[in-house]
């Protein structure tokens, strides 16, 4: 895996994933950024919310499980000292499917949670991290 992050001006800089993708980070205007883009502590949280998710609508599907919705929403405290690294994150899932049993809902958070998601369990060195969810019918 590759990547490359490429200083425009100010506080703006542009990464490019190695699969070719691009995003704005930006920082806020007391450190010299001008609020264009996600800050680079940002993405981070972003990209664990994603890899959850991922694992979670994954495992789920192949259980043959129709899952209609997946969002993760995330909450997290970092370190008031340098490096701010996170301390606490909450990850709380909200999830519709067709007859979707809330034990494999559960399962499938908890295998995400302590054996696929890179991100969290990277994340989970510096961080305790909890989990819930939420099913919602599908209507």
């Amino acid at each position: 895996m590759k990547a490359r992050v490429k200083w425009i001006e100010n506080g703006l800089y542009l990464a490019e994933s190695g699969s070719g993708h691009t995003v704005v980070m930006d920082g806020p205007p007391e450190s010299g950024g001008r609020n264009l883009g996600v800050r680079p502590m940002e993405m981070l949280l972003m990209g664990m919310g994603g890899c959850a998710s991922f694992d979670v609508v994954h495992i789920l599907k192949k259980g043959r499980h129709q899952v209609t919705h997946c969002e993760a929403i995330l909450e997290a405290e970092r370190a008031l000292e340098d490096p701010k690294v996170f301390t606490r994150i909450h990850l709380h899932f909200v999830i519709s499917g067709l007859d979707l049993p809330e034990a494999q809902v559960e399962r499938a958070v908890r295998l995400s949670a302590e054996k696929y998601c890179s991100a969290s369990i990277m994340l989970g060195k510096t961080a305790t991290i909890t989990h819930d969810f939420e099913v919602v019918k599908s209507v």
